[in-house]
């Protein structure tokens, strides 16, 4: 198992320590998860995604690569953009979903830690000329700083008022290095992700928690995300189902010709669909429990929790494309017991700072 450079400091903080996609990652902190999730929504947290990787895509024909490759249109992109996409197989299951930045004249993308080796050895396998393609992810740290007080603590550590907007990027010297700022994460709240030197990333860390950042493990990082619907490869999606099958379409540019996977993700627009459920009995989701609807399994649980902040089970769940409603009363399969449940369309959650 492979030790991210932060692991001496989750030790020392006396976290929770169990292997995640080949890592050695903090699962929880002794304040538990309620007070991570808590301190996310309402504070600021911290977060160690060092276990993410990393890949450079450079050279002449970067940018046409990268639009045969990825379902998203590249060419929305200006430099300092992010933009979330997904990359497919020829059947149009999702071999990865990533982040992908501009950068100068070249292309930074942020991957699955569990699909590194998965991922670059299919974007090598369909590399054209005049494209350079390098894996970089041993050679940085990355941290996620989330929640409402996250710009605050950002901006006294680096001494500079940020004014970037959500999915963009800058750069900045800290501690006489370079690192990477994304406003972007995975917590539905407003956040950063800081990306640079292991050693710097470190000293970054310890900052962020010297000025009141909350450090929070994969667990509360599990909830959060699951309240906003956000999916998780593995289980809302993986290569055995297409991006409109995984709530993806908005993501999906048909319209920009033609991309690897693209015909085929046609043809199972509206077969199934992943959509948002809440417990109206008391029960926990979990993946796999099947979902009923008038005594007939119409699909099942893909990512299910106890939300701390609505208080309620939460889940989300891929069932038939058949006239799906919001409201729609469903049940989900417990323990061999049906337990009362809703389709949710809407957000869990009404209002968080992500736009802030």
């Amino acid at each position: 198992m492979i030790k991210t450079a932060l692991y001496e400091q989750h030790k020392k903080l006396g976290a929770k320590i169990l292997p995640f996609a080949g890592y050695q990652m903090p699962i929880t902190y002794p304040d538990g998860i309620k007070s991570e999730c808590h301190e996310v929504r309402n504070n600021v947290g911290i977060f160690d995604v060092s276990h993410m990787g990393q890949f450079r895509v450079e050279g002449k024909n970067a940018k046409v690569f990268l639009q045969k490759l990825l379902i998203n249109d590249v060419n929305k992109l200006e430099e300092g953009d992010a933009q979330y996409t997904a990359m497919c197989n020829n059947e149009g299951g999702i071999i990865d979903d990533l982040i992908l930045y501009k950068q100068n004249e070249s292309f930074l993308l942020i991957v699955n830690a569990s699909n590194i080796e998965k991922n670059y050895n299919w974007m090598e396998k369909h590399i054209i000329k005049d494209v350079v393609l390098k894996n970089e992810s041993d050679q940085y740290s990355l941290i996620a700083l989330q929640g409402p007080r996250s710009r605050k603590i950002l901006e006294q550590i680096i001494d500079k008022k940020i004014k970037n907007k959500f999915y963009s990027f800058i750069n900045h010297v800290f501690n006489d290095e370079n690192v990477f700022i994304s406003r972007t994460g995975y917590t539905g709240e407003l956040g950063f992700e800081i990306m640079g030197s292991h050693e710097n990333i470190i000293e970054f860390w310890k900052k962020c928690i010297e000025l009141g950042a909350k450090p929070c493990g994969l667990a509360s990082r599990d909830i959060l995300r699951i309240e906003m619907k956000y999916c998780l490869y593995g289980n809302d999606m993986d290569e055995s189902v297409t991006p409109y099958e995984s709530n993806l379409g908005w993501i999906t540019s048909l319209s920009k010709g033609s991309f690897i996977g693209r015909e085929s993700i046609i043809k199972k627009e509206k077969t199934k669909r992943l959509v948002g459920f809440k417990m109206l009995e008391r029960g926990i989701p979990r993946k796999n429990y099947k979902i009923i609807r008038n005594d007939k399994v119409i699909g099942e649980v893909t990512s299910g929790t106890q939300s701390l902040t609505i208080q309620a089970g939460i889940g989300m769940c891929r069932i038939l494309n058949d006239n799906i409603q919001n409201g729609q009363k469903i049940e989900v399969l417990i323990r061999e017991k049906k337990i009362k449940a809703e389709i949710c369309l809407k957000p869990f959650l009404n209002r968080t700072s992500i736009f802030d």
